[in-house]
């Protein structure tokens, strides 16, 4: 069986080993684009020593954010300065990824660290979201536009420009978010969608949009290079989405040319309850590889080397995805070889320390 640090082959694209950076929203942005904070903090990832780096949640959709801060590939201009974040990750070994979002009825939110606190006053004012359905995740968000069927494709259109923006700007990753109550999880759960056209209703009708915005990025992205799909594998409330409907769902994407599936979980409704705990999202992923027999990634908790090798070794995903863990510590995968005794690919300016 492979382990941690044995590389990872998807498609034209070679990870050197099996542990991954996961998007996590920064909230740093003015107008979508990028800038030095992102280098900085991705590039260091890549130095130190992740097989795979991937970019935020990157708005499609300038309405499609989840606040006025997040990162956007929704025009040309944007292309250029993510162009050396793909650079200083490809220049320190690993491979650039990306993550393209809309955040649906979750949009125009406020920046975590200022929630419950009083308005700031560099802070812009929200907007409304969009959704399958009039209904607001809360009492803190506005009631979302019910999307026609007419809009339902421009936003696919949208994905698909953005993927070609993807390309045009160095990564070799992609990533498309249908988790965590976001615009796609929004359409498939079935606590969230109560259309009753084609978009709606049945578990063919509530995939469909996922279904069709995976073929419209498909269109726009390298055959060559690896498309991901992150889904929230259960809803952990009573009558909405669950593990199984996860497993076909992936037999679905994987038709469409999805190469991974990386499986997360929750965000669909406020009241939920999400039993946290140590590698609690990886029964998710293990069950996905196994039923749609797709290249998985866990994510969730994931902290120790030895946890992080058994998931790989023990067959229950092909990559793991660490996202606090490595805010903590840019420099867990060195360190992670250090403790399991694999070779780490250490920069040669920091051997002294090694």
């Amino acid at each position: 069986m492979p382990h941690l640090f044995e590389p990872l082959t998807v498609k034209d694209i070679t990870l050197r080993n099996r542990i991954g950076v996961s998007p996590m929203c920064m909230y740093s942005y003015a107008d979508g684009f990028s800038n030095d904070w992102q280098v900085t903090h991705l590039g260091a990832r890549a130095v130190g020593g992740a097989g795979l780096v991937i970019a935020e949640a990157t708005a499609v959709h300038p309405l499609g954010r989840i606040t006025p801060y997040d990162a956007g590939l929704w025009s040309d201009a944007h292309i250029e300065p993510l162009q050396r974040v793909t650079r200083v990750i490809k220049e320190n070994g690993a491979i650039a990824g990306i993550q393209l979002a809309h955040a649906g009825r979750k949009a125009g939110a406020r920046r975590p660290w200022y929630v419950g606190k009083p308005r700031q006053a560099d802070e812009l004012p929200g907007w409304q979201g969009v959704a399958p359905s009039p209904l607001a995740f809360n009492d803190d968000y506005a009631v979302p536009h019910e999307l026609s069927v007419e809009e339902i494709h421009q936003i696919q259109d949208s994905f698909r420009a953005a993927a070609a923006r993807a390309l045009a700007a160095g990564f070799e990753w992609l990533e498309i978010h249908a988790a965590h109550g976001y615009l796609l999880h929004s359409f498939y759960s079935p606590l969230t969608n109560q259309r009753r056209d084609e978009y709606g209703g049945s578990f063919e009708n509530r995939i469909r949009f996922l279904l069709e915005t995976t073929r419209a990025v498909r269109q726009a992205w390298s055959e060559r290079l690896p498309l991901t799909v992150r889904i929230s594998g259960a809803d952990w409330v009573e009558g909405g989405w669950g593990v199984e409907d996860s497993v076909q769902l992936a037999l679905r994407l994987k038709e469409e040319g999805v190469d991974l599936i990386d499986c997360s979980s929750a965000g669909a409704v406020a009241q939920a309850v999400v039993p946290v705990g140590a590698g609690y999202q990886v029964p998710i992923s293990e069950a996905v590889r196994r039923g749609a027999n797709i290249l998985t990634a866990a994510v969730g908790l994931i902290t120790a080397p030895q946890q992080a090798d058994e998931i790989i070794r023990n067959g229950r995903a092909d990559l793991v995805l660490l996202g606090r863990e490595m805010l903590r510590d840019p420099f867990w995968a060195l360190h992670a070889a250090q403790t399991l005794k694999q070779p780490a690919p250490v920069p040669v300016q920091y051997l002294r320390a090694f």
